[in-house]
C-alpha cells in the first residue's frame, strides 16, 4: 500500500503530465509563471486599464515548465478588474511578439480571478455542464505565479476565437460578434438583439463588438427578422441552440447573461446562414448574480426567489427591459415545450442524478490546498469550504451550490411542462444498409403523444429539416394507430444525421435527449465516380483566395450525381503509401455541386484545409479513398505554371489537361 506522501507525489506528477498534454483538462491544475521585466508592472498594467485601450505589457510566461518569451499581457474583463485589487484577471497573448508562438495550439490565455464566487467552482462546473449540450469553452484551474511569488488560484477559460470556431463549426470566417455593450446600461436593453436602437446597422455599433472582418448587415438582418417576423427566424438563427442557452441559464440561475443585462454571450453565423449563440463568462452562475432578470425582478431578487424563478417569466409576465430572443421564441408553443424539455434534460442528467454534487466535491478537493495557500483570494478559506453547501455572506449573499440546486430541482420538477411528456422508444430504420439516392424509413414507438417530428440533415454543414412522422400505415410504420410512427425519406444522401421530437398538450421530449447537439447517424459509402477530382491548381497566385485572403493550392471536387453527398469517411492524399493522410470533414456537396479543398497544410483555418500541399514543379498525385482503401477517384499531373489549372475536359468526364482555371464552376474552355 502506498504511503500518503507517495500517493500525493504520484497524483501531483500525474496532474502535471496530463496538464502538459491538454491545457484545459478539467481534472488538472495548470501552472503558469509570469515574469515581468519591470518592477512596477502592476502600476503599468493599471495605467493601461485606466487608459481603456488594449495595449499590452511584454513579459515572459512559463506554462507547465514550457518557457515562452515576449508575450503580451493586460487585464481582462470589466467588473472583475480594479486598480485597488491585488488579484486581477489576465488576458495573455502568446504570439504578441513572436507570430508563431503558442502553447499546444493556443495563442490566447484567459485567466479569471474568481471574484463573486467563494466556492471557486461556479465557472469550471458551469462550462462542464454546458459542454454536454452546446459548443462551450473548456475551463479548469491554474496556479499563477508572478515573479516567482504564488499569486493565487485562477480559472483558466478557453477563449472564444477563431480556433474555437474551427473546432466546433469547422470554419471561422462568418459574421462573429461578442454581445457586450461599450457602456453597460443597468436600466437599458444593452445587447438584447432588440430593434429599438434604429433602422440602420450603424445604430448598433455601441452595443455589439464585431470580431470578424464584416457582419453588421448580417446582424441587423437577424435583429430585424427576430423582432418583426419571428415566425421565419429559423432561416437566420439556430433556434434549438438558442433554446439550450436559455435552458442552461435558467436551470443554473446564470443571469449575468442574456437574461439579466443582455450581455456576456457571442453569436457566430455559419455558412449555412444561421447564427449560433455561444456561452461566455460563467463566474456568477449558480445564483451569484441576482441584480436583475429584466422582468418582475428587474431590480434584483433574493436566494429564495432564485430557487423558484419562473423559467417563462418573460412570457407569463412582463419584460421591463425587452428580451426578444426569449419572448419571441417562447410565444411559439412548440419552441416553448422544446425549451422546457431541454431544461428537464439538464436537471435530470446533472442535478437530480447527483452528478453535479459528485463533480463539485471532486473539484473542491482538487483545489483545496491551492485555495488555502491563495493569500490574495477575495474570501476566507472557511467561506470556500462552506459555499459548496451553504450560503456565504459578504458584500452580498452567495448561495450554497447544493442548497440552491436541490431547491431548484424540487421546484422545476413540478413546473408545468416538465412532467407529462410522451415516451419514446425503439428507434429503428430500414433497410439496414442505406444506399445513396435510395429510400430509408425511420420509425419510433411513442405513447402519450399528439405529434411526432423527424429532423434530419445530410451533413454537419447542413441545416436540419423538420417533417412530421405518421402513424397511419403509409410510412412503413405498421398498422394505423399502433403507436409506431414512421417517415420514409427518398433520394437520400450517403450520410443521414437525425433526431426525433414528440409533444402533447403538456410537454415535449427528444430522442436522443441531447438533440440537436447529439443525434443518430446513418452512413454508407458512395461509388467510384460519384465524386471526382475535377480540377486542381498547384501554383495559385491570382486565381482565387481562401477565406483568409491567401493564394493557396486548391482541389475542386464535383458531385456527379443527382443527390446530396457527404464527404464523411473519405480521405484525400498525395501519398500512395498513406491513403488516409487527410480525413475529409462531414461536408455536404449538393447534387451537381462543387467543393473546394485548400491544400495548404493549415487546418487551423477550417475543416476545408488539407494537411498537405501539391507540387507545381515535379507534378503530383492526388487520390480520394475510403479508410478501407476503396478508391473513389485519382488525378495525376505534371509541372504546373502560375495560375494554370489541371482539369477535366469536357467537364467531369474528360481526361485531365492543363487549362485555364474555372474555380468552383463548370469548365468547357480551351487548353493553354
Amino acid at each position: 500500500m502506498k504511503t500518503g506522501l507517495s500517493f500525493l507525489l504520484l497524483l501531483f506528477c500525474a496532474n502535471i503530465v496530463i496538464g502538459q498534454s491538454n491545457f484545459y483538462h478539467t481534472d488538472t491544475i495548470q501552472e503558469i509563471r509570469i515574469t515581468f521585466y519591470e518592477s512596477n508592472w502592476d502600476e503599468l498594467l493599471d495605467a493601461l486599464y485606466v487608459a481603456g485601450d488594449e495595449d499590452r505589457l511584454t513579459c515572459d510566461v512559463e506554462i507547465n515548465g514550457v518557457l515562452l518569451d515576449s508575450v503580451g499581457i493586460r487585464y481582462k474583463g470589466f467588473s472583475s478588474v480594479s486598480t485597488d485589487r491585488t488579484k486581477n484577471p489576465f488576458n495573455i497573448k502568446l504570439d504578441h511578439v513572436h507570430g508563431n508562438q503558442d502553447y499546444q495550439g493556443h495563442v490566447k490565455i484567459k485567466l479569471s480571478n474568481v471574484i463573486q464566487d467563494p466556492s471557486f467552482l461556479r465557472e469550471v462546473m458551469s462550462y462542464e455542464i454546458g459542454r454536454k449540450y452546446m459548443p462551450a469553452s473548456m475551463a479548469n484551474f491554474a496556479r499563477v505565479y508572478i515573479n516567482n511569488v504564488y499569486w493565487g488560484l485562477y480559472t483558466n477559460v478557453e477563449d472564444v476565437n477563431d480556433p474555437f470556431l474551427v473546432d466546433h463549426y469547422g470554419e471561422s470566417h462568418g459574421s462573429f460578434f461578442k454581445c457586450n455593450p461599450d457602456d453597460l446600461d443597468f436600466d437599458g436593453e444593452n445587447s438584447n438583439l432588440g430593434n429599438s436602437y434604429g433602422t440602420d446597422s450603424t445604430d448598433y455599433y455601441p452595443y455589439y463588438n464585431l470580431k470578424s472582418e464584416y457582419g453588421w448587415e448580417d446582424l441587423y438582418e437577424l435583429i430585424d427578422v427576430l423582432n418583426e417576423d419571428p415566425n421565419n427566424i429559423e432561416a437566420l438563427l439556430n433556434v434549438d441552440r438558442t433554446l439550450w442557452m436559455h435552458a442552461f441559464n435558467y436551470c443554473l440561475i446564470n443571469f449575468d447573461s442574456y437574461v439579466g443585462y443582455a450581455q456576456n454571450y457571442y453569436i457566430y453565423k455559419q455558412n449555412n446562414g444561421q447564427f449560433n449563440p455561444i456561452l461566455w463568462d460563467l463566474n456568477m452562475s449558480f445564483g451569484s448574480f441576482r441584480l436583475a432578470d429584466a422582468s418582475e425582478f428587474w431590480d434584483g431578487f433574493t436566494i429564495a426567489e432564485a430557487k423558484v424563478m419562473d423559467p417563462l417569466l418573460h412570457l407569463n409576465s412582463v419584460s421591463v427591459y425587452e428580451r426578444p430572443l426569449m419572448r419571441n421564441l417562447f410565444e411559439n408553443s412548440t419552441y416553448r415545450r422544446m425549451y422546457l424539455a431541454h431544461m428537464r434534460t439538464i436537471m435530470d442528467e446533472n442535478i437530480a442524478s447527483g452528478e453535479y454534487q459528485t463533480r463539485a466535491q471532486f473539484l473542491h478537493d482538487l483545489i483545496d490546498a491551492s485555495v488555502q495557500q491563495d493569500t490574495n483570494k477575495f474570501y476566507s478559506y472557511s467561506d470556500f469550504q462552506n459555499n459548496l453547501n451553504s450560503t456565504v455572506s459578504d458584500l452580498m449573499d452567495y448561495p450554497g451550490l447544493t442548497d440552491l440546486m436541490e431547491a431548484r430541482n424540487t421546484y422545476l420538477s413540478s413546473y408545468t411542462g416538465f412532467a407529462g411528456e410522451p415516451t419514446l422508444s425503439n428507434v429503428s430504420y430500414a433497410p439496414q444498409n442505406i444506399t445513396l439516392g435510395e429510400t430509408v424509413t425511420i420509425t419510433i414507438d411513442a405513447t402519450d403523444e399528439q405529434e411526432v417530428f423527424l429532423a434530419y440533415r445530410y451533413g454537419a454543414n447542413d441545416v436540419f429539416t423538420t417533417i412530421s412522422m405518421l402513424d397511419d400505415g403509409s410510412q412503413n410504420d405498421g398498422t394505423s394507430g399502433d403507436g409506431t410512427y414512421g417517415r420514409t425519406l427518398t433520394n437520400i444522401g450517403n450520410t443521414i444525421q437525425y433526431y426525433i421530437y414528440a409533444q402533447n398538450d403538456s410537454a415535449g421530449v427528444f430522442s436522443p435527449q441531447r438533440a440537436a447537439y447529439e443525434f443518430y447517424e446513418l452512413q454508407s459509402q458512395i461509388n467510384p465516380g460519384d465524386l471526382v477530382l475535377n480540377e486542381l491548381m498547384a501554383n495559385n497566385e491570382n486565381t482565387a483566395l481562401d477565406q483568409a485572403g491567401e493564394s493557396d493550392d486548391w482541389i475542386e471536387i464535383y458531385n456527379t450525381t443527382q443527390y446530396e453527398i457527404s464527404t464523411s469517411g473519405l480521405y484525400l492524399t498525395d501519398d500512395m503509401t498513406n491513403l488516409d493522410k487527410w480525413a475529409m470533414p462531414n461536408t455536404v456537396i449538393p447534387a451537381d455541386g462543387y467543393m473546394i479543398v485548400w491544400a495548404d497544410e493549415d487546418g487551423e483555418q477550417g475543416d476545408d484545409h488539407a494537411n498537405f500541399k501539391v507540387s507545381s514543379t515535379n507534378g503530383e498525385f492526388v487520390g480520394m479513398y475510403y479508410g478501407d482503401e476503396t478508391l473513389i477517384d485519382t488525378a495525376s499531373f505534371g509541372t504546373q505554371e502560375v495560375d494554370v489549372a489541371y482539369g477535366r475536359i469536357p467537364n467531369v468526364t474528360g481526361p485531365g489537361i492543363n487549362r485555364e482555371p474555372t474555380f468552383n464552376g463548370n469548365h468547357e474552355c480551351t487548353t493553354v
